[in-house]
Protein backbone atom coordinates (compact mmCIF):
# COMPACT_ATOMS: atom_id res chain seq x y z
CA UNK A 1 0.00 0.00 0.00
CA UNK A 2 1.19 3.48 -0.94
CA UNK A 3 -0.35 6.63 0.47
CA UNK A 4 -0.05 10.21 -0.74
CA UNK A 5 -0.61 13.02 1.74
CA UNK A 6 -0.95 16.59 0.50
CA UNK A 7 -0.79 19.73 2.59
CA UNK A 8 -0.81 23.45 1.96
CA UNK A 9 -3.11 25.46 -0.24
CA UNK A 10 -5.83 27.88 0.78
CA UNK A 11 -6.95 31.39 -0.05
CA UNK A 12 -4.53 34.13 -1.05
CA UNK A 13 -4.72 37.51 -2.75
CA UNK A 14 -3.32 38.01 -6.24
CA UNK A 15 0.43 38.50 -6.08
CA UNK A 16 0.75 36.35 -2.99
CA UNK A 17 2.49 33.05 -2.40
CA UNK A 18 1.58 29.56 -1.26
CA UNK A 19 3.52 26.34 -0.79
CA UNK A 20 2.17 22.86 -1.39
CA UNK A 21 3.72 19.66 -0.05
CA UNK A 22 3.03 16.03 -0.85
CA UNK A 23 4.58 13.03 0.88
CA UNK A 24 4.46 9.45 -0.38
CA UNK A 25 4.60 6.73 2.24
CA UNK A 26 4.08 3.00 2.60
CA UNK A 27 5.58 0.04 0.82
CA UNK A 28 7.87 1.93 -1.58
CA UNK A 29 10.89 0.55 -3.38
CA UNK A 30 11.62 3.62 -5.50
CA UNK A 31 9.99 6.73 -6.94
CA UNK A 32 10.63 7.98 -10.47
CA UNK A 33 8.90 11.18 -11.56
CA UNK A 34 6.88 13.31 -9.15
CA UNK A 35 4.70 16.21 -10.15
CA UNK A 36 1.78 18.53 -9.78
CA UNK A 37 -1.40 18.86 -11.83
CA UNK A 38 -4.36 21.17 -11.41
CA UNK A 39 -7.99 21.28 -12.41
CA UNK A 40 -10.02 24.46 -12.55
CA UNK A 41 -13.85 24.40 -12.54
CA UNK A 42 -15.18 23.37 -15.93
CA UNK A 43 -11.71 22.63 -17.30
CA UNK A 44 -9.62 19.53 -17.88
CA UNK A 45 -6.85 18.57 -15.51
CA UNK A 46 -3.55 20.03 -16.70
CA UNK A 47 0.12 19.56 -15.97
CA UNK A 48 1.75 22.17 -13.76
CA UNK A 49 5.25 20.79 -13.23
CA UNK A 50 7.18 17.54 -13.00
CA UNK A 51 10.55 16.57 -11.55
CA UNK A 52 12.51 13.38 -12.13
CA UNK A 53 14.42 11.48 -9.47
CA UNK A 54 17.58 13.03 -10.90
CA UNK A 55 16.19 16.55 -10.63
CA UNK A 56 15.22 17.32 -14.22
CA UNK A 57 12.27 19.70 -14.26
CA UNK A 58 9.47 20.56 -16.65
CA UNK A 59 6.99 23.43 -16.22
CA UNK A 60 3.81 24.44 -17.96
CA UNK A 61 4.37 27.69 -19.84
CA UNK A 62 1.68 29.38 -17.74
CA UNK A 63 3.67 28.96 -14.51
CA UNK A 64 7.28 29.36 -15.68
CA UNK A 65 9.13 31.96 -13.66
CA UNK A 66 6.48 31.96 -10.91
CA UNK A 67 6.29 28.38 -9.62
CA UNK A 68 9.15 26.20 -8.39
CA UNK A 69 8.97 22.44 -8.00
CA UNK A 70 11.42 20.59 -5.78
CA UNK A 71 11.69 17.24 -4.05
CA UNK A 72 13.37 15.61 -1.08
CA UNK A 73 14.16 12.06 -2.11
CA UNK A 74 15.03 11.01 1.44
CA UNK A 75 11.52 12.02 2.54
CA UNK A 76 9.70 10.92 -0.64
CA UNK A 77 8.24 14.42 -0.72
CA UNK A 78 7.57 16.87 -3.53
CA UNK A 79 6.96 20.59 -3.07
CA UNK A 80 5.44 23.35 -5.17
CA UNK A 81 6.34 26.92 -4.27
CA UNK A 82 3.88 29.25 -5.97
CA UNK A 83 4.74 32.96 -6.16
CA UNK A 84 3.09 35.89 -7.93
CA UNK A 85 -0.19 34.01 -7.91
CA UNK A 86 -2.93 35.07 -10.31
CA UNK A 87 -6.70 34.49 -10.18
CA UNK A 88 -6.32 32.10 -13.11
CA UNK A 89 -4.19 29.85 -10.89
CA UNK A 90 -7.33 29.04 -8.91
CA UNK A 91 -7.84 25.28 -9.07
CA UNK A 92 -7.65 22.03 -7.17
CA UNK A 93 -4.02 20.93 -7.18
CA UNK A 94 -3.04 17.25 -7.23
CA UNK A 95 0.37 15.71 -6.65
CA UNK A 96 1.53 12.56 -8.41
CA UNK A 97 4.30 10.05 -7.92
CA UNK A 98 5.43 7.19 -10.18
CA UNK A 99 6.11 4.54 -7.58
CA UNK A 100 7.60 1.07 -7.76
CA UNK A 101 6.12 -0.65 -4.72
CA UNK A 102 8.23 -3.14 -2.80
CA UNK A 103 8.21 -6.66 -4.20
CA UNK A 104 6.65 -5.50 -7.47
CA UNK A 105 8.15 -4.87 -10.91
CA UNK A 106 5.58 -2.48 -12.35
CA UNK A 107 5.63 1.26 -11.75
CA UNK A 108 2.27 2.78 -10.88
CA UNK A 109 1.16 6.41 -10.72
CA UNK A 110 -0.34 7.46 -7.39
CA UNK A 111 -2.35 10.66 -6.88
CA UNK A 112 -2.82 12.89 -3.89
CA UNK A 113 -6.27 13.75 -2.60
CA UNK A 114 -6.21 17.27 -4.03
CA UNK A 115 -6.05 20.62 -2.32
CA UNK A 116 -7.89 23.81 -3.19
CA UNK A 117 -5.94 26.92 -4.13
CA UNK A 118 -8.01 30.08 -4.51
CA UNK A 119 -6.51 33.37 -5.66
CA UNK A 120 -8.65 36.43 -5.21
CA UNK A 121 -8.29 39.52 -7.38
Amino acid sequence: QVQMAQSGGGLVQAGGSLRLSCAASGSISSINDMGWYRQAPGKQRELVATITSGGSINYADSVKGRFTISRDNAKNTVYLQMNSLKPEDTAVYYCTADVRPRFQFAVRTYWGQGTQVTVSS
